[in-house]
């Protein structure tokens, strides 16, 4: 109950934040700059999205082929996706989207705990590393180009990429040295689960993949650069689609700032990205109303892999829910 309200709230202030750009903005040059993207140019941003999903379903098929397990990359395209939607539609909900692929993976696949939910973790680990850089060379860039923004500002943003490179680099850390995160979170959060060893089990499975000689590892890590990089591609290509000559640096500074509203935990990033964009965008000279079309346009091509990624979740979610079923009424003791 405590989850669905804070989503809820989390929700109405995105729907808040929405309206205020929108007001700030103008909604008739929104209007205006929308009608500038029509036919191939959407044609060509949607295949750039539909890229960056595979790139995505390619890493995980990577790590859970380093784990020793080798599914075929179209059965994880389904779990994939609505594992996608759950992430988008509910971001409140921190590890909705690992827990229900671990699920389809165990349920469907016979693949054990630990591996599964070592595979979600270990993708979130990566997609988060490269994000990072990106935040701090477009952090870097951003600067350079603008200079220092306002007091309060600099303090939200420079806190929150402070605590995440903190809690990245201690989590490396500790992975370098092989020594056990788990039992220090479980002692201190959840003392009665100190004697369930799945944890360790999954940390277990973590640390090996990490190995500086795993070769899956270099190769999870590279598509993981690869997919960023088509995203960057798309960003610079949308800002020319609509209107406006853009350099590298400036590219990389959007695209940055985008992973770091991506950390605000609101459904779709509704309001928090045009919020922050607009801010970007007008810094840059681009204009606020380019920043604030900017992100509905990107959330436009990402809303239909999610809404086909809900359906997979429902119809996944029936199977797997009627399967346990099935199983328990054969087997009532």
């Amino acid at each position: 109950m405590k989850k669905l309200l804070l989503l809820l709230i989390s929700f109405l202030i995105g729907i808040g934040l929405f309206i205020w750009v929108g007001k700030m903005v103008g909604w008739q040059e929104i209007k205006m700059a929308f009608s500038v993207f029509t036919g191939w140019k959407g044609l060509v941003i949607f295949g750039l999205t539909f890229l960056i999903m595979l790139f995505g379903i390619w890493e995980w098929k990577v790590i859970l082929k380093g784990e020793g397990i080798n599914i075929s990359f179209w059965e994880l395209f389904r779990p994939y996706l609505a594992g996608y939607s759950i992430m988008y539609l509910a971001s409140i909900v921190l590890v909705g989207r690992e827990a229900f692929r671990s699920y389809v993976l165990k349920r469907k696949n016979s693949v054990p705990w630990p591996k599964s939910i070592a595979s979600t973790i270990i993708d979130r680990i990566l997609d988060f590393t490269i994000e990072l850089v990106f935040i701090f060379f477009g952090i870097i860039f951003f600067l350079l180009l603008v200079g220092f923004p306002p007091k309060n500002l600099a303090m939200i943003f420079g806190g929150v990429f402070l605590i995440s490179v903190i809690g990245t680099s201690f989590s490396y850390f500790k992975i370098s040295k092989r020594e056990s995160i788990a039992k220090f979170f479980i002692g201190i959060f959840i003392p009665k689960y100190r004697n369930d060893h799945t944890p360790l089990h999954v940390e277990h499975e973590i640390f090996n993949f990490f190995k500086i000689k795993n070769r899956y590892m270099w190769k999870g890590f590279g598509l993981t650069f690869l997919e960023k990089l088509v995203k960057l591609l798309r960003t610079w290509l949308l800002i020319l689609f609509l209107g406006k000559k853009i350099s590298l640096l400036p590219v990389v500074s959007i695209l940055g700032f985008s992973y770091l509203a991506m950390m605000i935990p609101i459904p779709a990033n509704l309001g928090s990205h045009e919020a922050v964009q607009a801010l970007v965008f007008n810094s840059l000279g681009l204009g606020a109303n380019i920043g604030a079309v900017f992100t509905m346009i990107s959330r436009g091509a990402e809303l239909i892999f999610v809404l086909l990624g809900a359906f997979f979740f429902f119809r996944l979610g029936a199977r797997l829910l009627g399967d346990s079923f099935l199983k328990k009424n054969n087997n009532p003791n």
